[in-house]
Order: structure tokens, then sequence, then C-alpha cells
């Protein structure tokens, strides 16, 4: 039978094992070639309805784990649910970026007034930017470890990866107190050890500020200048207030928790500590 079968149908005969099997249903009772109905998966899990399921799962609840959440939900395979979230979805699993703090409703809506009221003072007055002079303290250590990128050298695929033990920021630092404008560094202060910057020490800073003004910026004495400074308690404490109404120094609004408004924390000391890490400083001499 199975000659006469190849001499009908060639190369397209069916094989042996095949016609046995046909040949065994048969007798068992079985009148048609197709798979009976059964329990289980289906053969292809990315229909239009389950991607929909998928989609919903994760809008309610983004932190659902594939491997035991959804699939217990969908009843799908690891690797369908992996291809639907990527391929079809077109979603990746994002770690959160940690943040100083996550600002309320009436914070936001300050930082987005005074964004605005500064740009569009900025808009009207072409000189209001040059008129600013702003400032701002920070630590400066003996040492400051380098970074991964400072460390980074040139080597071959072959070559074994570099390799340096971990090290911390030394006790010995030095508090900075900088202000500057358009033109540079206006006036600096290094705080004494063991000084706190409270209002009372923040004023004399100011008085300071105030005469390096007269004698280094003579346009902005005669005319007008503002001070811009974040809102640290010593900043905005009652001493400070009263003294810059009698000095009549405006003060332009910082948002709170924006550090992304003071160019001393974007701009000013990042840059300043990049270039000073890794060096050792033996005295506070030296790091002054």
């Amino acid at each position: 039978m199975l000659l006469a079968l190849q001499q009908v149908y060639g190369d397209t005969a069916l094989k042996k094992s095949t016609v046995y099997d046909w040949f065994s249903w048969f007798k068992n009772g079985q009148d048609k070639l197709e798979d009976d109905q059964h329990s289980g998966r289906p053969l292809t899990s990315k229909t239009a309805e389950m991607i929909e399921k998928v989609r919903q799962l994760i809008h309610c609840d983004r932190r659902m784990t594939i491997v035991v959440e959804l699939e217990q939900e969908v009843g799908i395979s690891h690797g369908s649910i992996h291809a639907i979230l990527s391929d079809d979805l077109n979603m990746r699993c994002v770690s959160a970026k940690f943040v100083l703090r996550q600002l309320t409703t009436d914070q936001m809506e300050c930082r987005m007034m005074v964004a605005g009221d500064l740009f569009e003072k900025s808009t009207q007055d072409p000189t209001f930017l040059t008129k600013i002079v702003t400032g701002d303290e920070s630590w400066v250590f003996a040492y400051d470890p380098e970074t991964k990128v400072h460390s980074a050298e040139w080597h071959r695929s072959s070559s074994p990866l570099p390799k340096k033990s971990c090290l911390v920021k030394s006790k010995e630092k030095v508090m900075l107190i900088t202000f500057f404008d358009i033109d540079g560094v206006v006036h600096h202060d290094f705080v004494p050890p063991g000084q706190t910057v409270n209002g009372h020490f923040y004023v004399q800073v100011l008085q300071r500020l105030r005469d390096a003004v007269q004698r280094k910026r003579h346009d902005k004495w005669q005319g007008e200048w503002f001070l811009h400074h974040d809102n640290a308690s010593s900043h905005t404490s009652l001493v400070v207030q009263q003294f810059l109404a009698k000095k009549r120094i405006p003060v332009i609004t910082q948002p709170p928790y924006s550090p992304d408004l003071a160019p001393s924390d974007f701009w000013l000391f990042p840059t300043l500590k990049m270039g000073l890490k890794g060096t050792h400083f033996a005295t506070m001499e030296d790091i002054k």
C-alpha cells in the first residue's frame, strides 16, 4: 500500500508513521483528521483581546509583576506577556528616580508663578538678569573621591577591567559662602571652624557683600541690584529680613525645594567640586 501511494503521489506521499497513525485512529472509530478540542493555552497568545486585557491590568496597577501576578490574571506564559508589553504596548519596566522631595500642589503652583514672573521681568527689561547677585553656601572637603568617569581608562577588550577601592569624603572640610553675578564673583567668605551659619552670622556676610558691591560693582551700587538666595532658615530669619529692609535690598523669590532654579546649586558648586575631586588637601588653608 505504501509503495502504491508513493507511486501515485510521489514526494508528497504521506510518511509511513503518519499512515499508521491514521489507520489506528480510523480503527478506533475516529472519522476525521482534525484534532479534538481540548483545554489549555491557545496556539497564539497575542490576540487583540489579550493585548487589551494586559494593557488594562497594567493601567490599573503599574507595579504588577510578570512572573506572578500577570501570569495568574491572563493565563499565558511569561514570554508572551513580555512580548505584548515590549512589542505591542511599547512599555518597559522603569525604576523610580529618587528626588529630595515631592512638591505639593501649592508648591508647584508657587514654582510656576515665580518662574513666570521672572521670565516676564527678563522679557520686559533686557538688563534684568545683569542686576542679580546670587549666592549660597556649600561644604568643600579636603578630599572628595573621584567619580567613575574620572577614573576611566583606555583598555583593549581582552584586558582586565581596572579596579579601585571605595573611598569616602574626608572629615576635614570648609564651608564656602559665595555670591556672584553675570560678571563673576562679587564676594566670598569661608565660615570659621565651629561657627554656625545662623541669621546673625549671615547678616554679617550680607554686610560684607553690600560693601563688595559698592567697591566692585559701581553700576549696581548707583543703580539697582537684586539679591537671590534660597529658602534656608538662616536666609529667611527675622534678623536677615530686617537687615534687607533697612538697607533696601530687594530679594528675588526662590520657590521652595527648587535647586534647579538656583545657579549656585545647579551650576557653580557642581562645577567647582568636579574639578576638585580626587585631590588631597593637607590643611584648611590649602582647601581655601
